[in-house]
């Protein structure tokens, strides 16, 4: 290998490159966070009057009709994103997401419009999925594409930062809301601020991401690429070329997804239905929100100083272990019970948080990067982390048991736990496809110089087992 194979990255291009992406996801997470805080008083609005439990279930669906089309815009965005360049697909994700949830603000109530009103609910959340399709495999792609090997934890996690911000964004606006407005003023026309905000933060998202360059991953495969043009690849043998890199994106994003929904999506839903005040139970949240917001990009740098496969299994194991003692602290109802309940799955949640949006890009190579984990990744989502919040209330009212959430969980836990088992450690290596990354020149002249003194071991796909991967950056 030779000095010219290792990329130097620019730590102000990182920067950018993290805040552009980082916005993004805050704006999609946003979005869901205020539909979900919203899902009782969105359900009074869209559905027919009658009973609350089926507008609730009501309301679930149509948020869950949004993950039914997110692998379609997966097949679309991804493929697209690998030939035309990352940059250009985001912006485009970035409009498409944005005028759906205006749009969702604007539309008129069951009682103004009949029938018209959730159809047009429904087709605004599926024009949201499907843009969503292209945006979390777009955003981890090209961060960890700018990323330094040695770094790529740490400058991944803050795509989670952003998840969380949106989230603490969208709870703090709908309590605050709630709180100054009324139930009354929230019922006929409070609801619609939240949603209306998204069009000026689309447009600042936009033009963020517009400002960037190409990650230097996607621009160096141009070049290799310039005078031999790469053969068009039928989509199948594209998104299926490494089933078992596939298989492991589905069971590691499913476990982060039902863990994620569960904790920040449904769990207001679910307190309210044990009897505890909504309002203090998006409060809640809101403070544990915050406590995972101040660590995970102490997690994200703890998984390039021990590796990904630590955390993760670390936090599969938590939620196995600790979701039952959690839910049966939360059902207790008082303040304190509840808070520590939440508090505890989301320390579990946190390492997942922290280790994902580096893990995940780095079990697929950087021709079909993009594509693959936009695919396995909305897949997964539409299958098991978007259900979650419909699959739960469902279960409880089937049943009668209000731990069935902490089963849910459990399991997730136990996929997560596998999964992360399987996976080869990524830590600190190149990505699959890629050369080294390095953060400065006199790093680059090292690594250069001990690579040329020993043979370089031939690369193993990143999905192996706990064998060696590429050579540490």
């Amino acid at each position: 290998m030779q000095r010219a194979d290792i990329t130097v990255t620019d730590e102000r291009a990182v920067k950018r490159a993290v805040k552009a992406t980082a916005l993004g996801n805050a704006m999609e997470w946003f979005d869901f966070g205020v539909y979900s805080y919203l899902a009782v008083t969105i359900g009074k609005v869209f559905f027919p009057s009658g009973n609350e439990a089926a507008q609730i279930l009501a309301s679930l669906a149509a948020f869950a009709a949004a993950f039914l089309v997110r692998p379609l815009g997966g097949m679309f965005f991804g493929p697209l994103g690998d030939r035309v360049g990352r940059k250009k697909i985001l912006a485009l994700t970035m409009i498409m997401m944005a005028a759906a949830t205006l749009a969702i603000g604007l539309i008129p109530g069951y009682a103004t419009i009949g029938l018209w009103a959730p159809a047009l609910l429904v087709l605004c959340r599926m024009v949201q999925g499907f843009s969503t399709g292209g945006e979390y495999g777009g955003a981890a792609t090209f961060i960890a594409e700018y990323a330094p090997d040695r770094r790529r934890g740490f400058w991944g996690s803050f795509l989670e930062f952003g998840t969380l911000v949106g989230y603490i964004a969208a709870a703090s606006l709908v309590t605050g809301l709630t709180l100054l407005l009324g139930e009354t003023a929230m019922l006929e026309w409070g609801w619609r601020l939240p949603f209306l905000i998204a069009g000026p933060l689309g447009l600042a998202g936009l033009y963020l991401r517009l400002k960037l360059d190409e990650s230097p991953a996607f621009r160096a495969l141009e070049e290799r690429s310039a005078d031999a043009p790469a053969e068009r690849v039928p989509l199948r043998r594209t998104l299926f070329a490494d089933p078992r890199a596939l298989g492991l994106c589905v069971a590691l994003v499913a476990a982060f997804n039902i863990t994620d929904y569960m904790l920040l999506s449904y769990m207001p839903t679910y307190l309210s239905t044990i009897g505890f005040d909504e309002t203090g139970g998006l409060m809640a949240i809101v403070l544990v929100m915050l406590v995972l917001l101040a660590l995970v990009n102490a997690v994200g740098r703890l998984s390039d100083r021990v590796g990904r496969r630590p955390v993760l299994i670390g936090g599969s194991a938590a939620f196995v272990v600790l979701a039952l003692p959690c839910f049966l602290l939360i059902r207790q109802g008082g303040p304190v019970a509840v808070f520590t309940g939440l508090l505890v799955l989301g320390l579990a949640l946190v390492t997942y948080l922290g280790a994902m949006s580096s893990a995940l890009p780095a079990l697929f190579p950087t021709r079909t990067r993009y594509a693959s984990l936009s695919f396995g990744f909305n897949v997964s989502v539409s299958l098991f982390g978007g259900t979650t919040p419909l699959v739960v209330a469902a279960l409880v009212d089937a049943t009668g048991n209000d731990l069935m959430p902490a089963y849910y969980t459990m399991l997730a836990g136990l996929v997560g736990l596998v999964a992360a088992v399987l996976m080869a450690e990524t830590a600190g290596r190149p990505l699959p496809g890629s050369g080294p990354s390095v953060s400065t020149v006199a790093e680059a002249e090292a690594l250069a110089a001990e690579l040329a003194r020993r043979p370089v071991p031939a690369p193993r796909a990143a999905t192996g087992g706990r064998g060696t991967a590429p050579a540490r950056a």
